[in-house]
Order: structure tokens, then sequence, then C-alpha cells
């Protein structure tokens, strides 16, 4: 009997061992083509001026956008064309469920709209999710492996590309000169809202900026499809802004909470900040 039950647990710790092993393997793979990616989304600058940013580019604008873009300090400057950001926080899938610690590195492109975000996700000691959100070319996806090795979501579709677009939309918080782009007009709600809208892509979705009486942004919200149960309906999702800091000289949010606004209540599912952002580095590896 111990001879049979030595056998079992050299063979369990043996394919333990495997498991993680082939899981370093697929890790350093999905980041290879995370990479690969985000070469692809920053080879696509286009040629441009170093013309920066006058008070008569935003004089049209919505009274509450050009405080915001004067807050943040990006009249006098070039517009910003590449941005890498790093962030760490807590995300959930359910309003029941613990909280699950990540740590998260994104590239965002603004000359033609577009983004990619990579995640790594801790459920459990030694064991974690990886995960992707990508929007370029009017076209968003997400997909979330175990381990990096058994896909938990892969998901693509209208749906996702309205997602995408707004959550680009909604991220130029971190690049307000991007507002300034031609496929995103505005529209004043009140002193301190405002409307965008984003075309692009054949997509088209809107979403409101609020901000206080200084020019910072305390709020974004719009009508995002939200998935449950494999099926997607439109909810209220909001960005709620809850502190800022310069970078490169730039006024930027560094800690934001997420909440989709629900006929059951709000659902706060992820809570995030900001560690640092790198503007216009040329950087190509992630």
């Amino acid at each position: 009997m111990f001879k049979v039950t030595k056998v079992a647990l050299s063979v369990i710790a043996i394919t333990i061992v495997l498991v993680f092993t082939v899981a370093l393997v697929a890790k350093y793979l999905f980041n290879q083509m995370v990479i690969d990616e985000v070469r692809d989304l920053l080879k696509g600058k286009k040629e441009h001026t170093n013309e920066i940013i006058r008070q008569e580019d935003v004089a049209e604008l919505p009274l509450p956008v050009r405080k915001w873009l004067e807050r943040s300090k990006v009249v006098g400057r070039v517009p910003v064309r590449t941005v890498r950001l790093e962030q760490k926080g807590f995300l959930r899938t359910k309003a029941d469920q613990p909280w699950m610690p990540m740590q998260a590195e994104q590239y965002i492109s603004t000359d033609e709209p577009g983004f990619v975000w990579k995640a790594n996700i801790q459920t459990a000691p030694l064991l974690y999710l990886v995960g992707k959100d990508k929007y370029q070319n009017g076209k968003g996806s997400m997909l979330i492996k175990f381990l990096a090795l058994v896909p938990v979501v892969d998901s693509k579709g209208p749906e996702i590309d309205q997602g995408t677009l707004l959550r680009y939309l909604g991220e130029c918080i971190w690049v307000p000169s991007a507002v300034l782009s031609e496929y995103i007009t505005w529209e004043e709600v009140d002193m301190n809202s405002a409307k965008a809208t984003m075309s692009y892509g054949g997509v088209t979705a809107s979403g409101t900026f609020t901000f206080d009486e200084k020019g910072d942004v305390i709020q974004f919200s719009a009508r995002r499809y939200m998935e449950s149960s494999g099926e997607y309906r439109l909810e209220d999702w909001v960005c709620v802004v809850k502190g800022y800091q310069e970078f490169q000289g730039i006024r930027v949010p560094i800690q934001c909470s997420i909440i989709w606004k629900l006929n059951s209540g709000d659902f706060e599912w992820f809570q995030l900040e900001v560690t640092d952002i790198e503007y216009d580095q040329g950087f190509v590896e992630p």
C-alpha cells in the first residue's frame, strides 16, 4: 500500500510540474502574440508635423471640454500619438465573488484609434488568468485564458466592436489631446458635462464626460453592451475618477472605478490605478 501511495504521489507531482511547465510556455507564447499585435498597432502612425495645439484649436469646443484640455496642460503641446500605461488593481465577474488582484499593461494609438491591453489576474495561489482586450481598425476582441492554456472568453462581433470603441473613447482621459481627432465630435450638455460621439470603422457610439468646476473629468458614462449568459444587452456603464497626477507634464486621472448601473443595483467590477504612463517614447516591446 505504501508503495502504491508513493507512486501515486509521484505521478501527481510530475503531472503538476508538467502542467505548470506547459503553462509557462503558453504564457510566453501569449506574451509574444501581444508583442506582435502592439507592433502592428503602432506601425501605422501617420506622417504629421510638430504643430502644437493652439487656443483657436479648442475655441469651438463646449466650455467644459475647453477647460479640461487647458487643465490637462495639452494646449500649447504637440498632440500625443502613442501611449504606454502600466496599471494595477482588482476585478471580479460577479458582485458576490471576491476581488482578484490584477497587473496590466496597455498601448494606445491615437492617429488611427486603437489599443492593446494585456492583463495578468491572480485567481488563487499559483493560479491565474491572462487576458487581452484589443481595438484596431474599428474592430474589437477579448481573449481570456486560464493559465494561458484554457480559453475562458474568446469574444468578437458587433457588441464587442461597440464596447471597445466606447472603452477607447472613455480612456481618452489618459490622452486628452485625442479628443481633438476628426472622428470625435462634441455636444455641450450643460456647464459641467459634454457628450462625445465617436464614429470609426462603421461603428458609432456616444458617451458623456462630466467635469468638476476646475475642469477635471470626474466621470464618463455610456450605454454599453454587457454580456450575461451568452446574451448581450445595453446597460449603463460608468467610469468614476478618484485621483489625478502629472506624467510628462500632462495631468490625467490615476484611480478609477468601473461600474455597471443595473436594475438590480450598482455592480462595481473593476478598480484600477495607473502606476506609470509614457507618451510618444517609440516603444515596441510590451
